[in-house]
């Protein structure tokens, strides 16, 4: 039976890393994946000869002793305990993703194209670049990347040149995805799981993850293709809300704010980013004078109000099929865990990689390891690479190799267009050729990638 588990697993993963050729949205296998695992995980209960207990994150002892009555009544506690660890995942990224959409409501995004004054390619490549970085440690790099590239399009009409700025843009948004706990869903992951804190994070990777955008971004300074000055073209914009940078910097600032909220409670931080979407929605719903109540949807008054309203607009432009994959995945990966499947894996890993480092990983993995898993995820997801990490490895809080794993998945998918959620939505934006960043774009993120990881191995000496 864990064989067939194992296979179903294999071939879900296919399914999602070939979503482009087979034209299935991702979501899809991830939910059919996950639900066929679990049904025969409870169907052949009675065959497995261990039992992985999360919670403690260690094998339990004598499982094949075990009664029927209680090993159905031990997986449906390990099946919640695995929902709940992945709800707090969802309601966090649903709560961020609605103070974006809330932002973008009031055009705030577009404050930032006002600090956009030059001319110079080199120095428009350097504004986007740094801005990328920073957005995408608040608000993620996915959302980093959309703002930005719509704002391009306003300022750079020459496709041919714009899809260079996409691809550094795409580099510098995983960068600064990698470094933040809010800023890339593999590194919220971690932190949520409890295997980094905010100042460690900020501490081992600020430096790697800089070097990882400075450096491709001042090789292609010096590329043929950004020098010279655009030929900028000014449109007549459409008015903006006079209150477009307060919802910038309020939004900025709430969900900034969710990090401080937890090192000071303790509590989830789905908590602090339901408290941050709270005060947003509230100024949201001031400015905008709409009367409509979240709680009222049986009226007709409301239904009218609800059309006005900026959370109910904003709640219904957020991504459900990224969470739903999210879903999938964090369970399918789940239901591998709990057969101590990824456990005995990760074992195989330490016997067989050779181990680099290891005066740094005490009797731990390679860091051969982690740099396969940074070139894994830029050919397949990271999401569910982390995942199984998460499974596999049972490293105390704020170790190093969490640290470097958060770096790896993160920056590595900038290798390949496909590699990162970033370079997909650049890719739908743009309709940027595979083959095309592959030749002009991939060799300046793997020397990012690689001028970073070497950076970590000195930076983590340091604490």
């Amino acid at each position: 039976m864990e064989a067939a588990i194992i296979l179903v697993f294999v071939m879900g993963y296919l399914a999602i890393t070939l979503e482009h050729s087979i034209k299935i949205d991702k979501l899809i296998p991830a939910l059919v994946m996950m639900a066929i695992c679990w049904a025969l995980i409870a169907l052949g209960l009675e065959s497995f000869p261990q039992w992985f207990d999360s919670g403690n994150h260690a094998l339990l002892e004598n499982f094949g002793a075990f009664g029927h009555e209680e090993k159905m009544h031990l997986m449906e506690e390990t099946l919640l305990h695995h929902l709940g660890k992945t709800a707090e995942i969802l309601v966090f990224l649903l709560g961020a993703m609605t103070i974006v959409e809330i932002i973008d409501y009031f055009d705030g995004f577009a404050t930032i194209k006002s600090f956009i004054k030059t001319k110079k390619k080199t120095k428009i490549l350097w504004i986007f670049s740094i801005l990328a970085f920073i957005l995408s440690a608040i608000i993620d790099n996915l959302t980093a990347t959309i703002v930005l590239i719509s704002i391009l399009q306003k300022i750079v009409k020459d496709r041919d040149i714009r899809i260079w700025y996409a691809g550094l843009i795409i580099i510098a948004a995983n960068a600064g995805g990698a470094w933040s706990p809010i800023g890339d869903v593999t590194t919220t992951m971690l932190w949520i799981g409890k295997k980094v804190t905010t100042g460690h994070l900020i501490g081992y990777l600020f430096v790697p993850s800089l070097l990882c955008m400075v450096v491709p971004s001042l090789i292609a300074s010096f590329l043929p293709v950004f020098k010279g000055e655009l030929e900028i073209v000014e449109e007549k914009e459409k008015t903006k809300s006079r209150f477009s940078g307060t919802m910038l910097y309020l939004g900025l600032g709430a969900i900034v704010f969710v990090p401080i909220f937890k090192m000071i409670t303790h509590l989830p931080p789905y908590v602090g980013m339901m408290l941050s979407l709270g005060v947003v929605a509230t100024f949201a719903e001031i400015y905008s004078s709409s009367k409509f109540s979240m709680t009222e949807f049986d009226d007709e008054e409301s239904e009218i109000h609800s059309h006005h309203s900026p959370v109910h607009q904003s709640l219904s432009k957020i991504e459900l099929p990224s969470i739903l994959f999210f879903l999938g995945i964090l369970m399918a990966v789940a239901a591998l865990e709990s057969l101590g499947i990824l456990f005995g894996f990760a074992d195989s890993l330490r016997e067989t990689m050779p181990q680099l480092g290891t005066e740094i990983h005490e009797g731990g993995v390679s860091d051969l390891v982690v740099l396969l898993l940074g070139v894994g995820s830029a050919v397949i997801d990271n999401v569910p690479l982390v995942a199984a990490s998460l499974g596999m490895f049972s490293e105390p809080i704020d170790h190093e190799l969490w640290h470097f794993i958060a770096y790896s998945a993160g920056t590595g998918g900038s290798m390949l267009i496909i590699g990162s959620a970033a370079g997909v939505v650049a890719m739908g934006m743009e309709k940027i050729d595979f083959f095309w960043y592959l030749r002009k774009i991939s060799w300046l993120a793997l020397v990012g990638f690689l001028v970073g990881a070497a950076a970590f191995m000195v930076t983590r000496t340091l604490f």
